[in-house]
């Protein structure tokens, strides 16, 4: 089992995205997923450049993923789709299903995103028959309901979980953020800007509730599966997914390093979270609990 780092969710300054990629190079993570995946309004790195940056990361040893939009709402989006499974240098990551169907077409295998709401074995056989090399599961699947498609799946196909970082559990034509803002979408003035681990929204009791990132809302909890490593393992996933955040994400990755390798949790692993831990979704309950047992 080795750990992947997800495509990054937030907008964050072109010098931001470099540096951090930079310290990626060096991290214990054997993929790397790159490109914007939320909002096409995020345009301080384009595809030249987030090319070039999979050209770097690779020449280090990364096996680099390209992300695709997951909400295709304009000709200049399906252009830009069109770009990244023309390409051909990397593998794509299908966030939607008209991702699915030009890879299909060109006859080039690729991941299939947890957007694609794969929640049985049939659906992921037409996948894996259209050239699905690797898969997520939605992020709200339970552990239980992952073992029993995974009885049933197809031979050769990898399963990768979402283990680590704020849940994206919606996408909308809205934005949410400009909206907070009393802005329109396209002239959103780029408010994502000021919120590198998204925008916190909490209840009128002043409970964390969501997070705003554009048009997509995520949990305002960290989903963290670090102390499931050995029922992960046992179900055969290959991958674990860790989401970036903008603060102490490498040692983020050396504490699910080093669960890996059997050594103890790090007691300052809540600290260095952008939100209280969260698990339930992993045990079939409220995907705000944490610390759940099984049925």
């Amino acid at each position: 089992m080795n750990l992947s780092l997800g495509p990054l969710l937030y907008y964050w300054s072109r010098d931001d995205i470099l540096a951090f990629y930079d310290q990626a190079a060096i991290w214990p993570v054997e993929l790397i997923y790159l490109g914007e995946s939320v909002c096409s309004r995020r345009h301080l790195l384009r595809l030249p450049d987030w090319l070039a940056l999979a050209k770097e990361l690779a020449a280090t040893g990364k096996q680099v993923v390209l992300s695709s939009q997951t909400l295709i709402e304009s000709e200049s989006d399906l252009k830009m789709l069109r770009r990244i499974v023309g390409d051909g240098g990397f593998l794509v990551e299908a966030n939607e299903w008209g991702a699915v169907r030009l890879l299909s077409e060109a006859c080039v295998p690729f991941v299939a995103g947890s957007t694609l709401n794969i929640y049985n074995h049939e659906t992921l056989a037409v996948l894996a028959g259209l050239g699905a090399r690797r898969w997520l599961p939605p992020v709200e699947m339970s552990g239980a309901a992952l073992k029993s498609l995974l009885a049933h799946a197809p031979a050769g196909i990898e399963t990768e979980v979402f283990a680590y970082g704020k849940l994206p559990l919606a996408y909308s034509a809205r934005c949410f953020t400009a909206r907070h803002f009393n802005l329109p979408k396209d002239d959103c003035q780029f408010r994502c800007l000021d919120y590198p681990d998204g925008l916190p929204l909490g209840t009128r009791e002043g409970k964390p509730f969501l997070t705003l990132n554009g048009i997509q809302t995520q949990s305002a909890g960290v989903y963290n599966l670090i102390g499931e490593l050995p029922s992960l393992r046992e179900l055969g996933v290959a991958s674990l997914r860790l989401s970036p955040q903008s603060r102490h994400m490498g040692r983020i990755v050396e504490a699910f390093q080093q669960a890996l390798d059997g050594e103890e949790i790090p007691a300052d692993l809540p600290r260095l979270m952008p939100g209280p831990a969260v698990d339930g979704y992993w045990h079939g309950r409220a995907g705000l609990e944490y610390g759940a047992s099984s049925c």
